[in-house]
């Protein structure tokens, strides 16, 4: 540093975005919450087909599950090009993901699918508000999280299709499942 910047913020207000956030750390922290969110999707999925798998609707969570993992890759190269850390909470969402995954689907195929609707539909506004947070310079990652909130949204459909409106004490598991995941995202954003 010279004398000059000595001391002073590297991001001066005028930099920043109303957020607080300067431009770098709003990707950053885009690309980390989202890598984490897609690899928590992809372990509720692995924990589903390890208790629904053999069942017809072992097919349908494995559509859903290629499509998490395909999220995924996108993320991991964007942290990569991008130089975003991952979160530090990468290990409990391991374990938490897979728990929620397997834990509703113990309690058969339409808790199951009360999950993806619950979990889903709180990505699809996480997207949607990220997308409109990004400039048009960063257009091809807009594209990239309007596509894959746009498979969400058909994942959320596929739990409805498949009665998971339908499981009783539906409205209560939805609430706490979407506020699990409103946390597991204001907590990755950060750590």
């Amino acid at each position: 540093m010279t004398a000059k910047t000595f001391g002073r913020d590297p991001h001066p207000p005028s930099r920043r975005r109303p957020d607080g956030l300067s431009k770098r750390e709003l990707i950053d922290r885009i690309i980390r919450v989202d890598h984490a969110g897609e690899f928590g999707a992809q372990r509720i999925y692995e924990g589903q087909l390890a208790v629904l798998g053999r069942k017809p609707c072992g097919k349908t969570i494995r559509h859903m599950k290629q499509q998490e993992e395909r999220h995924l890759a996108a993320f991991e190269t964007l942290m990569v090009e991008r130089r975003a850390r991952p979160t530090l909470l990468h290990p409990l969402w391991n374990v938490a993901g897979f728990a929620l995954g397997a834990g509703t689907a113990l309690l058969g195929e339409r808790a199951a699918m009360a999950c993806t609707i619950a979990v889903e539909e709180v990505i699809d506004d996480h997207y949607r508000r990220q997308h409109e947070a990004l400039g048009d310079d960063e257009a091809a990652l807009k594209e990239t999280i309007e596509t894959f909130r746009a498979e969400e949204a058909e994942h959320a459909d596929i739990g409805r299709a498949h009665g998971g409106e339908d499981t009783v004490g539906y409205p209560v598991m939805r609430a706490a499942i979407a506020a699990g995941s409103r946390l597991a995202i204001w907590l990755s954003e950060r750590i």
